[in-house]
């Protein structure tokens, strides 16, 4: 079923047809088997590439995967450890103790939120599927935007409108247009997701596109997913934050999890926060229920140590405050490379990733290299260079901007003492294994570009 905004609105009896125009067709093999419409996701995918070249002992600079690169706090692990004899399923919507501390996090963060507001799931993107399916209808998303967000609208069997956007949001005026040329077209958008701060680009979007974006989720009765994911990890703590749920609390979902902020993405651990008054009580009965039929609760004693992880005590709010200083050191190092090369690259602002342009070297590289697109130049600097990248196109780009989503949390080190004292350094790219990584890509940049 669909949902809107708007109580008064009758919703429909059923899911809208959707067009299937963009899914790849049926191979030949057995009929017993459905459509192949969703490969690995790029991002795990050159995760795994790497992981094959490294066993290989080829050299490689890990740079495809969006992982923190961090140990969990001993706090953490040991909290953990404690519950680990928590073996019951509970509830869908999470422990008690989980929604209250996460309620408290919104709280502090000017969201006052109730624990009946929040829904714990296996990890952020298993609960945006779940949203996706609840609201029901189309969905519009940035580009760029993480490679998800369109992936999971197909497998929902549902349409993803890409609309060009800054910093996670999209450009409010094309959003309206895009949604009336879609309902012209008999298609129905029911919601668009924002990233704030961004992955891929590492910056986050203005206020006023924020603003500009809720009055057109206003006007087109749309309900606003924003994933916050890297919220806490905004390189200046000074910058003031525009979730769309502090100017349109009626009809914006957050979504966050400990992933990012915490280095604990293998723990699989996420919530949302659903809005007050009549479609936070809908959204809830639906996403429960989706929940409950496909990962029924998330993992017990996960859900203990993320208690005390969204209670953040003094020495976990260290932890966050360290990890958002090392990375904003190394991704702004790595963007002076690329930016030394000849490419265009935005300022980093959060999180740890660079989004360099190679538009201004399209020439030298078409001579040099044949080069046209982002997967070939992808392709060219892992296969003659060990770099692992990713293209914009993963991200919804066009493939001959020949843009690249260059992940660099990966570069704190190999073993677990080296991403330790990455985490104190009060220079990390000064420490021998990070300035080696950095050395080598300059190097890299170089000889691609001729500029050795």
């Amino acid at each position: 079923m669909a949902i809107s905004v708007a109580p008064g609105r009758p919703l429909p009896s059923a899911y809208p047809d959707t067009d299937t125009d963009h899914l790849l067709q049926d191979p030949p093999g057995p009929s017993c088997l459905g459509p192949a419409t969703v490969p690995v996701s790029a991002t795990l995918a050159a995760n795994e590439v790497m992981d094959a070249r490294r066993g290989r002992g080829e050299p490689v600079l890990p740079m495809g995967f969006g992982e923190a690169g961090l140990p969990a706090h001993p706090l953490l692990r040991d909290a953990l450890s404690r519950a680990a004899g928590c073996t019951s399923y509970g509830p869908v919507a999470g422990e008690a103790a989980l929604r209250q501390a996460a309620a408290g996090y919104w709280s502090r963060r000017d969201l006052p939120t109730e624990p009946d507001a929040v829904v714990a799931g296996p990890g952020s993107k298993a609960l945006l599927f779940g949203l996706m399916e609840a609201i029901g209808g189309d969905v519009a998303v940035t580009r760029p935007s993480w490679v998800s967000y369109a992936a999971q609208a197909s497998l929902a069997r549902r349409v993803a409108y890409f609309v060009p956007g800054e910093g996670g949001v999209p450009d409010a005026d094309r959003l309206a247009r895009t949604v009336r040329e879609a309902r012209a077209a008999g298609r129905t958008i029911r919601s668009v997701i924002v990233t704030l701060p961004d992955n891929p680009t590492g910056t986050l979007a203005p206020a006023a596109a924020v603003r500009a974006l809720g009055s057109v989720a206003d006007s087109c009765d749309l309900v606003i997913i924003s994933d916050e994911i890297y919220r806490d990890l905004l390189h200046d703590e000074a910058t003031v934050y525009p979730s769309p749920a502090l100017l349109y609390p009626e009809r914006t979902v957050v979504t966050t999890g400990v992933s990012k902020n915490l280095a604990l993405g293998g723990w699989r651990l996420g919530v949302t926060r659903l809005p007050d008054g009549w479609l936070g009580r809908e959204l809830r009965a639906r996403l429960l229920g989706i929940g409950s039929e496909i990962w029924s609760a998330p993992a017990a004693p996960v859900q203990q140590a993320a208690a005390l992880a969204f209670d953040e005590p003094p020495v976990l709010a260290q932890r966050v405050a360290l990890s958002r200083r090392l990375h904003g050191a190394v991704a702004r190092a790595v963007a002076r490379r690329f930016a030394a090369a000849g490419a265009r690259v935005p300022a980093p602002q959060a999180a740890f990733y660079v989004y360099p342009d190679f538009s201004p070297l399209a020439g030298l590289l078409l001579a040099r290299r044949a080069i046209t697109t982002d997967e070939g130049l992808a392709d060219l600097l892992l296969r003659e260079y060990g770099v692992g990248v990713l293209p914009g196109s993963a991200f919804g780009e066009e493939p001959g901007r020949l843009r690249l989503r260059v992940a660099t949390a990966l570069l704190y080190g190999d073993t677990e003492d080296q991403r330790i004292t990455a985490l104190g350094a009060a220079d990390p790219c000064s420490l021998s294994w990070i300035a080696a990584s950095l050395d080598r890509l300059e190097e890299v940049l170089a000889d691609l570009t001729g500029r050795g």
